[in-house]
């Protein structure tokens, strides 16, 4: 390495995924992570075995993505963490060891938002987009369509009003008796069953927001009349609910991106965030974008999950900007873009 080098180690620990990458230049070197199954029997992430889970999985994924890179733990520049928003005892032991490793290698810290960093896995690898780009930014805990200026300027022009579009996969998967995480396994039924079987409500907010808690009340009454009547209701139709439950989620995603297009006359379109790994998504959006012209952009399945990769990123533009933190800096469950 020479002096002029910029070598920054990044740690992501916002929710059930305990991760680390190191990037060099502008180059990540390698994305290192470590799934939490603890969460599987209770149908959902339990917050405080997720925060269990990180202490023991952080130091030997860290110690994996320092080795692998071939880069001494005294050569880095910066270390960069996951600020927020997400779980905060998760979050706490990110910053914990960010804030230990930045004091004994006497190194700058930096802290990263974790939405903001979703957007930034577009530039991880070619190709990438052009500033300003509309991205739809969909996970478990966000709904988000953000116009995106610079690589550290964004804009929330619309989100969900109450839940997101990957809680409504996961939850509509529980009515269904799918395990946890059941969002993928929607995805993968869906693709043996008919979209148009059943019909959910479309849900239509004002402006450019979304609303997904109706159409999982819906699913729920529908699935229980269905199954006074036969008891096997669920498992003779199976795909076909799935297709029909994804199509409608998918609709008013795209419904509201094609808004936003026209209100802000752009073709640069990006997708990020872990509902971004859903095949019906990806595949009903190139389509989308075939037809419009489009540029339309899709990150990797391993940069599409929480990923320290998208962490490292973030904090090499943040690092060129000086945009350092200082050492009293504490986790925040709730941090907007």
């Amino acid at each position: 390495m020479g002096t002029n080098d910029i070598s920054i180690l990044a740690i992501e620990s916002s929710c059930d995924e305990t991760s680390a990458s190191v990037i060099l230049n502008g180059k990540v070197l390698n994305n290192i992570v470590a799934t939490q199954s603890v969460h599987e029997k209770y149908g959902g992430v339990v917050p405080e075995l997720a925060s269990r889970a990180h202490q023991e999985n952080l130091i030997p994924v860290i110690l994996e993505a320092i080795s692998s890179s071939g880069i001494s733990k005294d050569k880095f520049s910066a270390v960069a963490f996951t600020r927020g928003p997400g779980l905060m005892g998760s979050l706490l032991v990110g910053v914990s060891f960010a804030k230990a490793f930045a004091y004994a290698q006497k190194i700058p810290l930096i802290e990263v938002n974790h939405m903001q960093a979703h957007v930034l896995a577009h530039f991880i690898e070619d190709p990438k987009p052009s500033f300003p780009f509309i991205c739809l930014t969909v996970s478990g805990g966000h709904t988000q369509l953000v116009l995106v200026k610079d690589h550290l300027e964004m804009e929330v022009i619309g989100e969900t009003q109450d839940d997101a579009v990957g809680e409504a996969f996961d939850k509509t998967a529980k009515l269904l008796g799918l395990p946890y995480p059941g969002g993928p396994l929607i995805d993968k039924y869906a693709a043996q069953g008919n979209p148009r079987a059943f019909q959910f409500p479309i849900t239509r907010m004002p402006a450019l927001n979304y609303s997904f808690s109706g159409i999982k009340t819906a699913v729920l009454y529908f699935l229980r009349d269905q199954l006074k009547v036969n008891p096997q209701f669920i498992e003779e139709n199976l795909p076909d609910l799935c297709a029909s439950i994804q199509y409608s989620l998918i609709e008013m995603l795209l419904i509201k991106l094609k808004e936003a297009v026209n209100q802000y006359g752009l073709k640069e379109i990006a997708i990020a965030g872990g509902v971004s790994a859903n095949s019906g998504l990806r595949n009903t959006l190139k389509e989308l974008a075939a037809k419009k012209g489009w540029n339309l952009y899709v990150p990797k399945f391993e940069y599409c999950t929480d990923n320290a990769a998208m962490i490292a990123m973030a904090a090499h533009y943040k690092y060129q900007k000086g945009e350092f933190s200082s050492m009293d800096v504490t986790p925040l469950a709730k941090m907007k873009i």
